[in-house]
């Protein structure tokens, strides 16, 4: 447990040093092809443009964060006065551009072009990298609960495979713990890359989930129940029924965090 504490206590430590919530300046770049981003490292597929209409982004690490910020969501505005509106566009994350060292994002064809003003899409796609500043800001899915959806590669019972999706709020899942319905025997889950988390360990019977994510200045539990049937499928998405609304505080200087004008 001690050990477990000390790695939850690092992982927001490094979320902390982010200051997501600060306006930042950089660059961003778009794909033409938005299927570069929905199967890119977060692992969302298709699904991606479920959650996003198809506003997609890929981030550098200090904003993918191994996998953590898969879903986040951000507002992003270009700055050019000619062709950039004031309201900008939000993305979701997407993808990882680790290898990246020209711009902070790379956005998909519809993002890019929502940064313009009306009638200056084609306009700005010419342009092919813009000057930027964006902002963390947390995602709303007013009707839609934290779901669950089952990876291809899962085998009931041995192995279990799993992406969380329409995360809201402004968290990151850092810990996941599976158990039995109604048992209070849990097993830790480890993220398997992007946005999946998997195990070995896959108790009988349907399964609840527990959560840690990032919230106020520390993080907490979230419990999702009997979220899994006993006869889990592959490919399928399955209802939490609950919300995460949450928005984490990060320990880092002040900044201007009001929505911009």
């Amino acid at each position: 447990m001690a050990f477990f504490l000390l790695f939850f206590l690092s992982l927001l430590a490094s979320s902390a040093t982010a200051c997501d919530r600060c306006l930042h300046q950089s660059k961003a770049s778009f794909y033409s092809r938005a299927s570069v981003l929905s199967t890119g490292a977060c692992g969302y597929g298709s699904l991606a443009l479920d959650i996003s209409g198809g506003h997609l982004a890929g981030g550098v690490a200090s904003l993918f964060k191994n996998g953590a910020g898969c879903g986040a969501c951000f507002e992003i505005r270009c700055k050019n006065p000619s062709f950039c509106s004031t309201e900008g566009t939000r993305v979701v994350l997407t993808d990882d551009l680790s290898h990246n060292n020209e711009t902070d994002f790379v956005l998909s064809k519809r993002a890019f072009s929502g940064m313009a003003q009306k009638g200056k899409g084609r306009e700005i796609l010419k342009l092919g990298i813009v000057d930027i500043e964006y902002k963390r800001v947390p995602c709303n899915y007013q009707n839609q609960n934290l779901a669950v959806r089952v990876e291809e590669s899962s085998k009931n019972p041995d192995y279990l495979a799993i992406k969380f999706l329409y995360q809201g709020g402004q968290t990151e899942i850092v810990a996941v713990d599976v158990a039995q319905a109604d048992s209070s025997n849990w097993s830790f889950m480890s993220r398997n890359n992007g946005a999946v988390w998997d195990t070995n360990r896959v108790p009988k019977g349907a399964l609840q989930f527990r959560l840690v994510v990032t919230a106020g200045y520390d993080g907490k539990w979230i419990w999702a129940k009997n979220v899994l049937p006993s006869d889990w499928k592959n490919g399928v998405i399955y209802d939490s029924g609950l919300q995460i609304t949450d928005i984490a505080q990060e320990g880092c200087s002040p900044c201007d965090d009001s929505i911009w004008s």
